[in-house]
């Protein structure tokens, strides 16, 4: 049996948002499975020097046109809400302890957290919107909030962190297959190719 598909990505990212509503398909449709794994942009410009995409000269306006042509290119729908970037802390850490309890339930509330920030400028750096959103995906609200509050799931996404930039992630989303890293939505041809003939 093969490795699950390692799939990085921040909340805050546009292109995270794309990769995750595409990535399970593309893998199931080559007999894989993937390991959804977020982590924090922050935790990684703090490593590399960089500032999110859109407050860099030039760029910024460039990305912002991007997100919403790349959104339809793929046939997604992606409004750029008021508060972006935002921090996902609270997102990852939820997702963490879903994910201990119930992978497909944290796995809908990863694409249902993305898309209601990214459909409609939900601000899911506030723990009452993820309560609201993990809740309506089955959680015990009551149990999250307890457990947010506590150490373990800190823990649990910076050990997240400093496992993703030791494996040389440094963008949302970075897939990595067998060992082999892609960075970025627009590497999804490789990725099927890459599964088709199993590398290149």
């Amino acid at each position: 049996m093969a490795e699950p598909i390692d799939f990085y990505f921040d909340f805050s990212s546009p292109y995270g948002y794309f990769m995750a509503e595409k990535i399970d398909a593309l893998a199931a449709a080559h007999g894989r499975s993937v390991r959804w794994r977020p982590f924090l942009l922050g935790a990684v410009y703090k490593v590399t020097g960089e500032v999110p995409l859109p407050s860099k000269p030039l760029k910024g306006d460039y990305s912002k046109h991007d997100f919403e042509r790349s959104a339809r290119f793929l046939g997604l729908s992606c409004r750029i809400p008021e508060a972006f970037p935002i921090g996902t802390q609270i997102a990852a850490r939820a997702f963490y302890w879903l994910d201990e309890r119930d992978p497909v339930a944290a796995r809908a509330f990863a694409l249902a957290a993305y898309r209601a920030y990214f459909g409609e400028g939900c601000d899911i750096s506030q723990e009452t919107a993820v309560l609201d959103l993990a809740a309506a995906h089955g959680a015990d609200r009551a149990g999250l909030a307890e457990a947010l509050a506590g150490e373990a799931v800190r823990n649990r996404l910076k050990d997240e962190c400093a496992q993703a930039i030791a494996r040389g992630v440094f963008g949302s989303p970075f897939v990595i297959i067998d060992g082999e890293p892609f960075w970025g939505v627009d590497r999804i041809p490789q990725i099927e190719r890459w599964l088709q003939m199993g590398g290149f």
